[in-house]
């Protein structure tokens, strides 16, 4: 049973058949927790596989009768193994190992290989039978895959089709005396756990269980410029300033033309009065969550950096010196803000639908480093402009984003990462 010990590494095993989404999941899984500052790599059999063996691979190298191949990508296999324990031995937390594991055997030895080196195991199969989700994943990741590269589509669909089906003749569910596990069935609608304790492993089952595949977009805008903008002040609960109202304006206009109605678009904001003054110029019912109010500044609430310089120079140095994990006197630091942020990651997550988020320059920082997969470090350095909405549409394999500026202080980009 997975322990709470404090500094416990992990290798997360992903198993599953080809095609049912074990790869988006390892991905998502390592931007989540490197997100959190649990220090995470994927190591994806099948890229060593085509790196080491060469691609163009059909699907008779993958039959079992096939005892030469089967040799060949064991020995792969066990490489990449060798390479995530390895990575575990230095200060990283978890190791994600992506492949089919799609035997009790195999994953016996994967078990013991990690035990004996110290490392908690727990495994996360990914199940769908649904035949036209299998179909979608099939042509929208497979055969972009250097494996067929310069085939037919048509025929590369019948290749890998016949591929999955090596891997049914063998394919062994998941069963209890295997130890811990997460089962993922039909894209989470339904999560079964076996033998599942402690901290980080309670986690995952909240992000996995919410985890969506869908191509909605979320942004992202800070609130309208307040009087506090205006004074160079920092935190507090100041209200709009003219420039700020009519920014709010503007961002309902904006919202109107983007969609023809807006009854398909969630509205979350802050608690303070500023994100609320800006979204209630949409007309639309919004979710006050405190999980997004701005950064905790403690006794420099209210306060301009200037006046922080000279009042409390250790301070500012400090800040200075470590912005991520500083934390002001009796208030937060980055790394605060995004624990207490990861409640509204997971929901974002959750959503089928796009949401508009109003809130904080800290907070929309962290929650942008989150879906682009900034290092930590990074996130307090990320520009966010008062008055532009900043569009993040979440894909398979990466992140798009535009930037709309709509006033004063705005930047206008787009980018995908």
């Amino acid at each position: 049973m997975i322990g709470s010990r404090k500094g416990q590494k992990y290798v997360l095993a992903m198993v599953g058949l080809p095609a049912r989404g074990k790869t988006y999941t390892a991905r998502k899984l390592s931007v989540y927790l490197n997100w959190l500052g649990y220090p995470t790599r994927v190591f994806n059999v099948g890229e060593r596989r085509r790196a080491s063996l060469g691609a163009r691979h059909t699907h008779e190298f993958f039959d079992p009768a096939n005892a030469e191949a089967d040799r060949l990508r064991a020995e792969v296999a066990e490489e990449v193994l060798d390479e995530a324990v390895a990575w575990l031995q230095g200060d990283a937390r978890v190791a994600i190992y992506d492949a089919t594991n799609s035997t009790r055997e195999r994953r016996r030895v994967i078990r013991e290989r990690c035990e004996t080196a110290g490392f908690e195991v727990v495994f996360i199969e990914v199940l769908n039978d649904d035949p036209a989700i299998v179909e979608a994943n099939v042509r929208e990741t497979k055969l972009s895959s250097p494996d067929y590269a310069g085939m037919d589509p048509d025929e590369a669909v019948r290749d890998f089709r016949t591929r999955i089906g090596h891997y049914e003749r063998i394919y062994e569910t998941l069963a209890d005396d295997e130890g811990s596990y997460l089962k993922l069935i039909d894209r989470g609608r339904r999560v079964v756990m076996n033998e599942i304790d402690g901290y980080l492993p309670a986690r995952l089952v909240s992000f996995l269980a919410n985890l969506q595949v869908t191509n909605r977009p979320i942004w992202l805008t800070r609130h309208g410029e307040s009087t506090y903008n205006l004074a160079g002040r920092i935190g507090g609960d100041a209200a709009l300033s003219p420039g700020g109202e009519e920014f709010a304006r503007r961002l309902a206009g904006y919202v109107r033309e983007s969609f023809a109605t807006a009854n398909g678009l969630e509205l979350w904001t802050s608690t303070l009065e500023r994100t609320v003054q800006t979204a209630a110029a949409l007309g639309l019912e919004s979710r006050q969550w405190r999980s997004l109010d701005e950064i905790d500044a403690g006794i420099c609430d209210g306060m301009t950096y200037a006046e922080i310089e000279a009042q409390l120079p250790r301070e500012f140095e400090a800040r200075r010196r470590d912005k991520l994990r500083y934390r002001y006197p009796r208030g937060e630091s980055y790394e605060d803000v995004i624990q207490r942020a990861d409640r509204v990651i997971v929901d974002l997550e959750r959503q089928r639908v796009p949401v508009l988020v109003v809130g904080h320059q800290a907070v929309l920082r962290v929650l942008y480093a989150y879906f682009v997969g900034l290092d930590p470090a990074e996130t307090p350095h990320v520009s966010v402009p008062l008055h532009t909405v900043i569009q993040l549409t979440p894909g398979a394999y990466g992140c798009d984003e535009k930037r709309v500026a709509l006033g004063p202080h705005a930047v206008t980009a787009s980018s995908s990462t």
